[in-house]
């Protein structure tokens, strides 16, 4: 092949410019000396990156920085537009729309399931579609509708296909919880399941060992604690004779504490 053709080859493979003003024998013997210091400057090289500790990768804080925004809040409006502008959870990207609390904040009652469900999800309302009615009719059996309770999740953004939020996601989250209750001092809480109660009242046991007993929340404004009722959460409700038989005996537990201080609710007729 001449020049001119391997000349037209090379620039069809792409090659459009050249690295060397003079063509280099890659063939030709490697001086000794010269080998032996690329040699070693290479294990030098090896060796200084291995005794080097990585670099720390730059990140936010997304707790902390949960922290300081659920902080900030005075009021409730205050506290959702936080939320709004809080960035700190994946979930955000994946669900459709942050899921306000619903409810009467001043009622004194604290309902608190892990996360919102496919309908929470599309009307942004806490407890909404068929789930929300099946709650409004359970509440009903005790005397309670929806002016009588405040609705709420553990993490304001439905986990993708309904999965349960991780570890993370929820301590990514809890700041704004928390500060929900300190500013709707509830006088008590319900506790929809294990995820609830293990992040509010920090235990492991699970909500079959943990339903129909009080448990202990301190208020993360250290203003004072909070009497929690854990449940079996929602879709548990109806599952077998056992299940709906545990839930009645919890909501009669419920309306029969509400009963003994008369705290604004009417009682059980």
């Amino acid at each position: 092949m001449d020049d001119l053709a391997a000349l037209r080859l090379l620039v069809e493979w792409g090659a459009d410019e050249a690295l060397l003003d003079a063509p280099v024998d890659r063939f030709a013997a490697r001086p000794a000396a010269a080998a032996a210091v690329g040699s070693a400057a290479v294990a030098v090289g090896f060796a200084a990156a291995a005794a080097m500790p990585p670099a720390p990768l730059p990140r936010v804080n997304a707790v902390i920085q949960a922290q300081v925004l659920a902080a900030a809040a005075g009021t409730l409006p205050d506290l959702h537009a936080a939320l709004a502008g809080f960035e700190g959870c994946p979930l955000r990207t994946m669900a459709t729309t942050t899921v306000r609390p619903d409810g009467n904040p001043g009622a004194g009652l604290v309902l608190v399931a892990e996360a919102p469900g496919a309908d929470d999800d599309r009307t942004g309302t806490a407890f909404s579609g068929a789930p929300g009615q099946m709650l409004d009719t359970v509440l009903a059996s005790i005397g309670l509708d929806r002016s009588m309770v405040l609705l709420t999740h553990l993490v304001p953004w439905r986990p993708p296909g309904n999965r349960a939020p991780s570890e993370s996601e929820v301590q990514a989250c809890l700041p704004f919880l928390s500060r929900l209750l300190h500013l709707a001092r509830p006088r008590r809480l319900v506790l929809l399941g294990a995820a609830p109660a293990k992040a509010l009242a920090g235990t492991a046991d699970s909500i079959r060992r943990l339903r129909g007993r009080w448990l202990t929340v301190t208020d993360s404004g250290g203003t004072g604690q909070v009497q929690a009722l854990p449940m079996l959460p929602m879709d548990q409700w109806m599952r077998s004779a056992a299940t709906k038989r545990d839930t009645w005996a919890d909501l009669v537990e419920l309306r029969q504490s509400i009963d003994s201080e008369r705290n604004g609710i009417e009682p059980l007729n």
